[in-house]
């Protein structure tokens, strides 16, 4: 049966805890005739399988295999609990941030929808709804609230857009086409506008000139106003700009209220060519998605969508080609661009037998690549879906603007209206049109577009910022926590320690020889995927060892290995495995680095010790994030404590917890983070993969080494793609540069606006200075904001 009938399958073992039951469950489904591919990831407690056949029956199956290997473990399909629940929506051509805003509470006010995201930078809507019967009705719902909003909007959904690259840049044509055609007519309107301050004409002259100007300028705000007042929508901009600007015409301020609706517009198109500037900015940092793949069929290369390229094809990579997708380089080789993945600036080598990930760039050499992983599955597409969908977690200050504006609005409004009502009644001698006028001030003041617009601008600048330097965050919940780091918590090998060890030493005991001990080792270690074991393997330089020689592996959680060979139990480990075997052993070793021990037939037999090297950055991270305010550093490990006090001492560590199994890992961050303050976050960094627990459980998880790791990027809130501890201080500093910006507009916006309420209310303030405080504000914050585009990690 061909792969295009193939049927794919992810589904969630919950309760699954035992490696040995996965292994056993991902073999015994791998033989069933209707099951083409079985792949176990015991990590994140998911089965992926390819079905042959109606998917319902053999998912029975394989939750029978399931329960008979590890009964009480639950089979979930993951692709219908998640994927048939969520549709994604590309809303081409929405320029307004409060109607985004609009979109967003309504949709999410649907009985069916569980969450609701609107992304303005993208133009994009994520949506889950509870059940996945109802998508498709709550999807034609939706296009009725959007084109009820925004008729203008088209909608895209997201199978619809094939062509990403090529599709985005038309739209940016689109945007450019839209945005000349609109600098004209408001240039007719004021070259109308000019002439009536300029002619010396009689009052109904005046009032034609000045009405053919406003009616130029301003038609698209009044059409605009009376759509969405005939759909019960009355607090808008639009709504506000023409009472404001109709009431300048009531009170005979003719030239003022045509003059507030021409920088208004102008305003409004500064600000949409700032934002569509922002945009571009944000999705430039986006653009490392490959276009293409050279499939590779016999002696025939041929240009295909990277999404039709099976595991196990051959593709070509050309010189100043992206890398479509992951794979292992089978021949050729050449310098590779990672700077797109890693935000690393220096190009790095690769060769036959080596991994290349999808998103590299290559630069001078022609590659034949053996692909890995699927396009869906791939390195680059990951990180794409990881940044596109950071938008949809939002930051609470992010949050707390989306509720403030929900009431600001409306307030102002009201205060308006009790400014042109209250004071002429009950003050003596006071005019009604000049508190009408006043009133009409705070309708142009009223709008909080510029909140609305800048702040998802700024904190998604920052999430596309830090991806630039090698740091993929989640979210801007996240982004927004980095700001209020107390305690770090850091995994010792593969996160302080290169994770690659060396055997440095070689001490038998006794009669028993070097080569002796070293054999007993390599014995013990030859099925174990540990980089201690493969440094023992590969140390050893004796005769293969026959895997059908050893009986009765065992491996012992946080102790080391017992196995039998040829009829001989030997135990290789630590000291704790010693101890729990009752061997007798020299305990007294003054030396740095992990100890594994090994004993035959209940016989010591020596020691060999295992060295692992300091990263290089790791105490320019420690002093770097102390500058930045962090108190205190931890370790933990599952190393011995003499290993452990060595690295926290030349690190400078405040304290250390050492020979710790993951589920005390675990327990050493729930006694911290129960003795922390609540406004302070504590960080755990580890690997991603053995940590995936504690990565899970700590305010802000941090994976290290997330290059082509799965499990990294699925278990992090944060990842760190340079495999440097040293970039924390830039996810930190990008953090608190994007909090500054972000802090800065709130206060310019509200500053301004609070100043132009309170000088408009006494008579001090004009519909001049109201239209600043409004598109003036906005476009200013939108500028400001963009600047975390620019923002680097030092």
């Amino acid at each position: 049966m061909g792969a295009d009938s193939l049927v794919k399958e992810k589904l969630l073992l919950e309760g699954l805890n035992c490696p040995s039951c996965a292994s056993k469950i991902e073999a015994k489904v791998g033989e069933l005739s209707e099951v083409n591919e079985s792949k176990m990831n015991f990590m994140m407690k998911t089965l992926e399988v390819k079905i042959n056949v109606n998917p319902g029956e053999v998912i029975d199956k394989i939750a029978k295999i399931v329960d008979d290997i590890e009964p009480g473990v639950e089979v979930k399909r993951t692709n219908q609990t998640n994927l048939n629940k969520k549709k994604k929506l590309t809303l081409e051509g929405l320029g307004c941030a409060n109607c985004a805003q609009k979109i967003e509470n309504r949709v999410n006010d649907l009985e069916e929808v569980v969450k609701a995201d609107l992304s303005f930078a993208l133009q994009e809507l994520s949506i889950e709804v509870n059940e996945a019967k109802v998508l498709s009705e709550v999807v034609t719902t939706v296009r009725e609230i959007v084109h009820d909003l925004e008729p203008d909007v088209i909608i895209k959904e997201d199978e619809d857009d094939c062509c990403g690259h090529e599709h985005g840049h038309s739209h940016s044509q689109e945007d450019n086409n839209e945005l000349k055609s609109e600098g004209i007519r408001i240039g007719i309107g004021a070259a109308f506008f000019v002439a009536a301050l300029l002619l010396k004409l009689s009052f109904v002259g005046e009032l034609a000139l000045y009405g053919i100007a406003y009616v130029i300028i301003g038609g698209k705000v009044l059409s605009k106003s009376a759509r969405n007042i005939s759909k019960g929508q009355i607090f808008d901009e639009n709504f506000l700009m023409a009472i404001a600007t109709i009431g300048a015409f009531a009170i005979q301020e003719f030239p003022e209220g045509v003059a507030v609706m021409l920088f208004y517009e102008v305003g409004e198109l500064f600000q949409d060519m700032a934002v569509n500037r922002s945009r571009r900015s944000i999705k430039s940092l986006l653009d490392i998605r490959p276009d293409y793949a050279n499939l590779k069929e016999e002696d025939e290369v041929r240009k295909v969508d990277p999404n039709q390229v099976q595991i196990g094809d051959l593709i070509v990579v050309k010189p100043g080609e992206k890398v479509p997708l992951d794979g292992e380089v089978i021949e050729g080789e050449s310098m590779v661009d990672t700077a797109a993945l890693t935000g690393e600036s220096v190009p790095r080598k690769v060769k036959q037998g080596e991994e290349i990930l999808s998103g590299m760039i290559n630069q001078d050499g022609l590659l034949t690549v053996k692909v890995s992983k699927e396009f869906g599955q791939s390195t680059v597409n990951k990180i794409l879906e990881l940044v596109q969908n950071a938008a949809s977690e939002k930051a609470p200050t992010e949050k707390f603007i989306t509720k403030f504006a929900r009431y600001y609005t409306p307030g102002v409004v009201f205060g308006a209206l009790a400014l042109a009502i209250i004071p002429p009644l009950v003050i003596p001698g006071a005019a009604f049109n000049e508190w009408i006028y006043r009133a009409l001030v705070f309708l142009v003041v009223s709008c909080p577009c510029a909140l609305v617009v800048s702040i998802p601008l700024g904190f998604f600048g920052g999430i596309g910022s830090a991806s630039k330097q090698g740091v993929l965050v989640k979210g801007g919940n996240y982004l927004e926590a980095l700001n209020s780091v107390q305690t770090v918590v850091m995994d010792k090998t593969g996160t302080l320690t290169e994770g690659v060890f060396d055997v440095a030493e070689i001490v038998p005991e006794g009669d028993w020889s070097k080569g002796d001990l070293l054999k007993l080792a390599a014995q013990a270690e030859t099925n174990s995927n540990h980089p201690i074991a493969q440094s023992i393997l590969e140390a050893y330089q004796g005769e293969n060892i026959k895997s059908d020689e050893i009986d009765n592996y065992q491996e012992i959680a946080g102790h080391g290995l017992k196995v039998t060979v040829d009829g001989k139990e030997i135990l290789a480990g630590n000291h704790k495995l010693m101890e729990r075997e009752d061997i007798n052993y020299n305990d007294r070793i003054d030396s740095s680095g992990t100890i594994i021990y090994v004993a035959c037939d209940n016989e010591y037999v020596g020691y060999i010790l295992i060295s692992d090297k300091i990263k290089e950055d790791a105490k320019e991270a420690i002093s770097g994030l102390k500058r930045l305010g962090v108190d205190k550093f931890v370790m933990l490990t599952g190393d011995n404590k003499q290993v452990a006090q060595s690295v926290a001492d030349e690190l400078g560590l405040d304290d250390y917890y050492a020979e710790l199994l993951p589920d005390q890992k675990i327990e050493k961050v729930e006694e911290m983070l129960n003795r922390s303050d609540d406004d302070q976050n504590l960080i755990f960094v580890g690997d991603g993969i053995n940590d995936a627990p504690v990565l899970a459980r700590s305010d802000i998880g941090v994976a290290m080494g997330g290059l082509g790791s799965d499990a990294a990027i699925e278990a992090a809130d944060v990842v760190l793609m340079k495999d440097k501890p040293s970039n924390l201080i830039d996810a930190i500093n990008i953090a608190k540069f994007t909090r500054k910006i972000i802090w800065q507009n709130i206060i310019l916006a509200l500053g301004i606006k609070g100043i132009v309420l309170i000088l408009g209310a006494f008579g001090s303030a004009t519909m001049w200075e109201a239209v600043f405080a409004d598109v003036g504000v906005a476009l200013l914050a939108v500028l400001n904001a963009m600047r975390i585009t620019r923002a680097k990690g030092e």
